[in-house]
């Protein structure tokens, strides 16, 4: 997939800005805080129709403003364009339009611009909570398969309203009816964890293969999925402590609660890893992500998104990546950096197009 042009108007700290791009690299320089984080989230927005830092679609629209519109021009392998068109208002709901249609649910877009981008927000990967670690399954999942996300839905649903019924104290809530919804978890639960434990099983291969590289064989990696389906029929574990749950005033057990446990060198990096070493695992699992989806899903090749990925990193595992995303089997790049430097050691390994594109205060110029 490539991105030909996006145009802006109102997206966060840029005012408008109409860029036709490259079909190989793309870089932007720029101080921090002039918006050049703010052009890549606005690729993230028409591909996966949600902002990459915010989860307040109204955040995204310029303060004074009343409404942002992203467009975007994309191209198939095969030459055929697709036209995408995000509209938002304050206080009303988001437009997606393709191809000038309305989109009657924004999951029917998902997978169509299959999307990889490595940010400094990765950290929370190691360092927060569970909910961060199910998110980038999430997102790598649902782009390949419309079962799953789906899935996904009608799971948060039925454990919306099954906790609801746990807070209920006068009258107490019927079992039955809590019953039903812990049926429709367990149904789309599995369906859930089915996914997820085959995805990491054909992931952690390339995700260990990725870091040695990076890191020239320093340190050996691992990741482990751990989820409460693991432990027998996931309608038997979620009722089982029922009272507990109704204690607490939510749901206890359920692929809510899955988690990823990274470690290096045999124990938990959150504890164990240098900030080179935590910043080399989380690229090689974004990268990992892109080798997973260029072989699957839609047969697209994604595009990748880098923002400020080689601050904390030294000069050899800098080489390293540089000379892993200069190579044939990445497609379109876009990449920020405060540091010229990097950008032309990239740019002095390609035989391909590039543009280079300053920004300043939400100003883009080439």
């Amino acid at each position: 997939m490539i991105l030909n042009q996006i145009s802006l108007l109102n997206y966060k700290n840029i005012a408008s800005a109409d860029l036709a791009l490259s079909p190989k690299m793309n870089c932007f320089i720029g101080s921090n805080g002039e918006g050049k984080t703010n052009l890549l989230d606005a690729i993230h927005f028409l591909a996966l129709c949600k902002s990459s830092t915010t989860s307040q679609d109204a955040a995204c629209i310029r303060h004074d403003e009343d409404f942002c519109v992203l467009q975007g021009v994309f191209e198939h392998e095969d030459g055929v364009r697709e036209e995408i068109y995000l509209g938002m208002k304050r206080g009303q709901k988001k437009q997606l339009k393709r191809n000038k249609k309305t989109y009657k649910r924004l999951t029917e877009h998902i997978g169509l611009i299959p999307l990889v981008m490595v940010s400094p927000l990765d950290s929370l990967l190691i360092s927060g909570g569970s909910e961060e670690r199910r998110r980038f399954l999430d997102v790598v999942i649902s782009q390949t398969d419309h079962r799953y996300l789906d899935a996904l839905v009608c799971y948060n649903r039925a454990l919306q309203q099954r906790n609801a019924l746990l807070k209920q104290e006068d009258p107490a809530p019927d079992e039955d009816v809590l019953e039903l919804w812990e049926q429709e978890m367990a149904r789309q639960g599995q369906i859930i964890y089915e996914a997820r434990q085959k995805y990491v099983e054909e992931f952690v291969p390339i995700f260990q293969r990725i870091y040695a590289f990076v890191s020239q064989q320093r340190e050996q990696v691992d990741l482990k999925y751990v989820s409460h389906a693991q432990r027998g029929p996931l309608f038997d574990v979620i009722r089982r402590d029922r009272a507990k749950d109704l204690a607490v005033g939510y749901s206890l057990h359920g692929v809510h609660r899955d988690d990823l446990e990274m470690s290096l060198g045999g124990f938990p990096i959150k504890r164990e890893g240098s900030q080179g070493q935590n910043k080399t695992y989380l690229i090689a699992l974004k990268l990992a992500q892109f080798d997973f989806l260029r072989r699957t899903g839609s047969q697209t090749t994604p595009l990748l998104l880098l923002d400020d990925i080689f601050d904390k990193l030294d000069a050899s595992r800098v080489e390293q990546i540089v000379h892993l995303v200069s190579g044939d089997n990445f497609g379109q790049i876009f990449i920020t950096d405060t540091n010229r430097d990097h950008l032309d050691q990239i740019l002095a390994r390609l035989d391909s197009d590039y543009h280079l594109f300053h920004v300043q205060g939400g100003e883009i110029l080439p």
